[in-house]
């Protein structure tokens, strides 16, 4: 397969769940979201904001924190990943932006890439096999509640990008 050099740096993108959703969900309190009153109108519940794809091999849903340092800006892009066996979802807990990279599932193509900024208030939920970055906290250590599969199988694949196809993200 061929691999083309991408020129200049790729500019991140307003995290929008239309322009995110070939790759998953985006986890927020649109107008959109199915919402109704609970808690005797005390509560908004935003209702069934993603789909969890993580039964395959018998696995089970698991709940953690990941903390994320900031890389170096601009952020240069040497590795994606991803999940075959399960989505994985990730929520700021920290009130921070942070930087959302992906690809389409399949085979991996570096010149697919794209870039999302997300804001403080919006979570993703990566679909099953979709290549993403690991987390990207930009100016500050954050934390993210993460909610992916737990079980037997291999569930993580990792693909070095050569330096051809290596990206820089520009905010």
């Amino acid at each position: 397969m061929i691999h083309t050099l991408r020129i200049g740096p790729l500019k991140a993108k307003p995290l929008t769940a239309e322009a995110f959703a070939p790759y998953g969900d985006v986890i927020e309190t649109s107008e959109m979201a199915d919402q109704f009153s609970i808690n005797y109108g005390n509560t908004t519940r935003y209702n069934d904001l993603m789909q969890m794809d993580v039964a395959d091999e018998g696995g089970v849903p698991c709940v953690n924190i990941f903390r994320s340092h900031p890389l170096p800006q601009p952020v240069t892009i040497k590795i994606m990943e991803n999940h075959p066996l399960g989505s994985q979802a990730f929520v700021p807990l920290s009130g921070r932006p942070y930087l959302v990279v992906v690809a389409e599932a399949g085979p991996f193509v570096a010149a697919n890439i794209k870039a999302f900024l997300a804001g403080s208030n919006q979570g993703v939920n990566y679909h099953k096999g979709v290549w993403h970055h690991y987390c990207l906290a930009l100016d500050k250590t954050s934390d993210f509640l993460v909610i992916d599969r737990k079980g037997k199988g291999k569930n993580c694949v990792e693909y070095l990008l050569s330096a051809t196809e290596q990206v820089v993200i520009s905010l």
